[in-house]
């Protein structure tokens, strides 16, 4: 197992996309078990979903005063960027920001090229200039791929070894070309990056386009939910607790610097899966979720599910399966998510019934 290299203690960390459904809880997780870490946010809180949400989990955050730091900017803004690495100089950089999802890439391609390229070549142009002038800069680049980049890739489980040049999407697209501009960086400037590939991520307060929190607010209107690949379709969803912890552990340990056998230096670079690595069947997943709602009270016990059911055909850019292969988070970090979907959903779903 690998050992920490990187002390969070006293340290100064960027959080990208503090407002979202990761970063928040991230920023709650550091600022809860590392007293003396300073954490600046950075978010441009889009109307992609409802912006209460997002106001809800920042409002959680203001507790901790100034020892966290909220900025309503967009990391597409390069003069943003610039502008608070040079006023804070953090050490670990933390990149979440970016516009999600896999079907509204298909009517809106714009603001993936803005905020998922553009936005995040400004933050390694930011990384790299954190070094100007002989500074120590940033230490370690942690940034949010996802489960996306493997497409329609039929070996499974999927592993991090997999060839991913063949995305199925726009959104996956724009996340394999950030593994990719980060090998780029790290191997020109020596900027030690790891990639996260994050696979269905759930929980209380999450993102409202995910399908567990979109079918709770169809059944509660009484409006019929669509069950897509006529529920023939297998998601390893990753509890948001668990992700967390992922993500902290990998934040303590960047990837070596090192030179290679040609006295020039090896890119420190590294990608894992992040999922929990038992894939649920769709329409096991809506079977449990009902019943959680219920147990919750979101719903009444005489609720008819089946009249709210539709089964249709498979969305462009989606894909059948999502299957993590975690052994090298477990080998390298001693880890690998496991909190059972029912739990998960149970957690949702209490969370649901006191916001009504």
């Amino acid at each position: 197992m690998l050992q920490p290299n990187i002390s969070l203690s006293g340290a100064t960390v960027l959080v990208t996309g503090a407002a979202g459904f990761i970063g928040a809880n991230l920023v709650k997780r550091l600022l809860d078990d590392i007293l003396d870490c300073r954490v600046i946010g950075m978010d441009s809180i889009t109307d992609y979903y409802d912006v209460r949400l997002k106001h809800e989990r920042l409002d959680g955050l203001r507790k901790y005063g100034g020892r966290f730091v909220f900025y309503h900017e967009s990391i597409a803004d390069r003069d943003a960027v610039n502008r608070i690495f040079g006023d804070f100089s953090p050490s670990v950089v933390v990149n979440l920001a970016a516009q999600a999802g896999v079907r509204y890439s298909i009517t809106n391609p714009d603001v993936y090229i803005e905020s998922n390229l553009i936005g995040f070549y400004n933050i390694l142009e930011a990384c790299r200039h954190s070094y100007d002038g002989g500074r120590t800069g940033v230490e370690h680049l942690v940034y949010a791929s996802s489960s996306s980049v493997y497409g329609s890739n039929r070996k499974v489980p999927y592993s991090t070894d997999d060839k991913v040049d063949n995305p199925v999407s726009l959104y996956a697209a724009t996340k394999k070309s950030n593994e990719l501009l980060a090998h780029a960086y790290s191997k020109l400037y020596n900027i030690p990056s790891t990639g996260l590939r994050f696979f269905t991520v759930y929980g209380p307060c999450g993102r409202p386009d995910m399908a567990y929190f979109s079918f709770t607010d169809k059944l509660i209107r009484g409006e019929k939910i669509r069950i897509f690949n006529y529920g023939n379709c297998l998601r390893d969803f990753t509890y948001i607790d668990d992700i967390v912890e992922g993500v902290v552990r990998v934040m303590r340990h960047a990837p070596e610097r090192r030179n290679g056998e040609d006295g020039l230096p090896e890119p420190p670079y590294k990608v894992y899966n992040i999922g929990n690595s038992s894939p649920e069947n769709l329409l096991d997943f809506v079977t449990i979720l009902q019943e959680e709602l219920i147990r919750a009270g979101v719903l009444p016990e005489d609720y008819d599910f089946e009249s709210h059911k539709e089964l249709v055909p498979m969305q462009p850019g989606d894909v059948p399966v999502t299957f993590a292969d975690t052994a090298p988070l477990e080998e390298d970090f001693g880890f690998k998510p496991s909190t059972p979907l029912r739990t998960g959903l149970r957690n949702f779903a209490q969370w649901y019934k006191g916001c009504l």
